[in-house]
């Protein structure tokens, strides 16, 4: 899987996804201290080991590199940055449960929004896996020869391939 570049600078603001998620009852919001075990534990169930693991990273950042989406005090979801790398995007996961409702779209508008903020003028989708969507949603592109990039040679445990 290749790496993505997204032009933060050209992205609108996600006022159509906010509006979504409110209509939903959802919120996306930035993560917190106390919710870093509840969120770490919650994605290694679903994603495994090393997702996790970038998430605790993100959780170390001051402000914490993690958005969540909660409905009625559930985690439905997660989007991290500045995790692996600076101006990395990812990973990201919604519950299984909960797909095909908008959320991954909202985590991810809100994510672009937030790597935005901290002045970031492009961000990296790495080993990115729907493209299509990326692609779709905010206008990625495929960085030539970057199969495998960064991630090339990581070492993975059982319950994170």
């Amino acid at each position: 899987m290749a790496d993505l570049l997204v032009k933060l600078y050209a992205l609108e603001s996600p006022t159509q996804s906010r509006a979504a998620m409110a209509a939903a009852g959802i919120t996306i919001r930035p993560a917190i201290a106390p919710e870093k075990r509840a969120v770490a534990r919650w994605v290694a169930e679903r994603f495994g080991d090393g997702w996790a693991s970038e998430v605790e990273v993100a959780f170390a950042h001051h402000p914490v590199g993690c958005l969540v989406a909660v409905k009625d005090g559930a985690l439905l979801g997660f989007a991290c940055h500045n995790a692996t790398a600076i101006g990395f995007f990812g990973p990201t996961g919604v519950d299984p449960d909960q797909r095909g409702l908008g959320i991954g779209e909202a985590l991810l508008r809100e994510t672009m929004e937030a790597m935005r903020h901290l002045g970031h003028g492009y961000a990296i989708i790495g080993g990115a896996g729907p493209v299509a969507f990326y692609e779709k949603i905010v206008g990625a592109v495929e960085i030539p020869g970057s199969t495998s990039g960064l991630y090339h040679g990581m070492i993975r445990s059982k319950t994170t391939e």
